[in-house]
């Protein structure tokens, strides 16, 4: 039991950031406040053939046992009774749109079933992963299953979008994306579109996302929070701004992550 997280060789690694394999006992709380991602992950669940989410009145939204997570800029409640045997697959931001041909602005904040982007595929590989022995054959599994759908011509992130994440992720507190769509030799707006497209959130929707990000693992890497100083450090105008993208990205205070977080990076426990 435990959980097992693997980083893909090429040619999976230019699309895929992880696949990982989860068996655990379940926890002693109920739910569990997900942090949005711009990553778009497919979650298996093999417990059952379901999955669930939340709003913040606890209104449940069901989907297949195979479904997708899009891109999110917004935080939603996942139960812990279905975190005990899953299995998931995390997309590059970007890199989902071309893996299933689909418009990730068309879905974002949403959770798709399987099928509905690729017809006839989960029950198989439910199955299939079911029947495996053990964490290292599910994984071997979903490698395949990947392998066997990323060799097609367009299975790639625009090289456009593909510039601006590298320069966002790399310094999401001081870049303007009017320079950014410059460079890429696009107008703003078409750069716009092309983003949003693929990514599933704008650009700048997305730059604040990854602030807000670098703001978090800075208060987790451990000691003391100076929560001013990440402000500075993390480009944000203030500790009220600071704040404010906390409540805007997350739903809840710096105050309320910092009760409930644990040592999953997405995952902050509700009591």
């Amino acid at each position: 039991m435990g959980l097992l997280v693997v980083a893909p060789a090429a040619p999976l690694s230019s699309l895929i950031a992880s696949i990982w394999d989860c068996d655990l006992p379940r926890q002693a709380h109920s739910f569990d406040r997900l942090l949005p991602s711009a990553r778009a992950q497919l979650v298996i669940n093999l417990d059952e053939d379901q999955t669930r989410v939340y709003d913040e009145d606890l209104r449940c939204t069901r989907n297949a046992g195979a479904a997708l997570d899009a891109p999110a800029s917004r935080s939603c409640l996942i139960d812990t009774a279905e975190q005990t045997r899953v299995v998931g697959i995390v997309f590059h931001a970007g890199a989902a749109a071309p893996f299933f041909r689909e418009r990730m602005d068309a879905i974002a904040n949403g959770h798709v079933d399987l099928d509905a982007i690729a017809a006839g595929e989960a029950a198989p590989l439910r199955e299939r992963l079911l029947a495996a022995p053990g964490p290292a054959a599910r994984l071997r599994i979903l490698e395949h299953w990947l392998l066997r759908r990323i060799d097609v011509p367009g299975a790639h992130v625009h090289p456009a979008v593909a510039h601006a994440l590298g320069l966002i992720d790399a310094a999401p507190g001081v870049q303007r994306i009017e320079t950014i769509a410059a460079q890429c030799r696009l107008s703003p707006r078409r750069f716009g579109e092309v983003f949003r497209e693929q990514v599933g959130l704008s650009p700048k929707r997305y730059l604040r996302l990854q602030r807000f990000h670098g703001a978090v693992a800075a208060a987790g890497a451990g000691g003391r929070v100076d929560w001013a100083g990440i402000a500075v450090d993390g480009g944000f105008h203030d500790q009220a701004h600071l704040v404010h993208e906390f409540r805007a990205f997350s739903g809840m205070t710096p105050t309320a992550w910092m009760a409930g977080r644990g040592d999953r990076h997405r995952h902050v426990a509700l009591t």
